[in-house]
């Protein structure tokens, strides 16, 4: 198995915060797999992909290695990795045409003309499976559905050739059935491109249905990781028995707080 990334003992913690976004985490994410990130909020899960990203804030402090075999070199944004976020309205520019923001990636990072990356722009919508791309190349953010303006971003993040893709809870805002088709998409195109997935979500139940491997994160802490089988059929932790037995929704606080008898 290659290494793509390896974490040792990362740990962040925001300026104006006690306590570690990310503690002491220990990871390794192998070259061409597609890997579940799991947790509730402020589990620390989103803090990975930022520390992966290179897209911390000023003031967080860093602790321990992030070491990347396969490239050498850290992630180029947009180069190395693409990043797909859960709302494609704030990583959209809505002034600009579907097309130009798709050719500007492919533009920049494999210097083709802007012919060239019109070109590439158009193919890239047609395998996100967006209808009449030649149209879709022309119309604007507000013009699109929320499942579309996903399958758009999915495009650009993908538009120079990554071989990172990271998918920060890019299924969350949107509805179950086109949650099923994004994420159809998204293994369609990692395994066609042979792209590493970063799968981030808070639903263990979508993600354990086409991820090799689960790990997941509880308080910034790595509780446990393994092979989707493994982990659904035998999980080490009992946090993680509990998620798999209720499939409950993590992002959804509980109705009613404990309290103590």
């Amino acid at each position: 198995m290659s290494i793509f990334c390896s974490l040792r003992q990362l740990s962040v913690t925001y300026s104006r915060g006690r306590n570690a976004a990310l503690d002491r985490v220990d990871l390794d994410i192998a070259a061409g797999e597609r890997l579940a990130i799991i947790g509730e909020s402020g589990s620390g899960k989103s803090t990975l992909a930022r520390a992966l990203a290179g897209l911390l804030p000023e003031g967080a402090k860093v602790q321990g290695e992030l070491l990347w075999p396969a490239l050498g070199h850290p992630p180029r944004p947009g180069r190395d990795f693409g990043l797909v976020f859960q709302d494609p309205g704030s990583s959209l520019n809505p002034v600009l045409t579907i097309g130009e923001q798709i050719a500007e990636g492919a533009r920049r990072h494999l210097g083709l003309s802007w012919k060239q990356a019109y070109i590439r722009a158009e193919e890239l919508l047609g395998r996100v499976r967006i209808p009449q791309p030649d149209k879709a190349m022309r119309a604007f953010p507000h013009q699109l559905s929320g499942g579309q303006r996903q399958r758009v971003a999915i495009a650009a993040a993908i538009a120079a050739k990554p071989a990172l893709l990271i998918a920060d809870e890019a299924t969350s805002a949107l509805d179950v059935v086109v949650q099923a088709e994004i994420v159809g998409l998204l293994d369609g195109l990692v395994r066609e491109d042979g792209l590493t997935l970063l799968f981030i979500t808070h639903d263990i139940a979508l993600a354990s249905g086409f991820v090799d491997r689960i790990a997941v994160f509880r308080n910034a802490r790595l509780v446990e990781a393994g092979p989707v089988r493994s982990v659904l059929s035998a999980p080490k932790s009992d946090y993680t028995a509990a998620l798999i037995a209720s499939h409950r929704d993590l992002a959804t606080p509980p109705l009613i707080e404990e309290v103590a008898s």
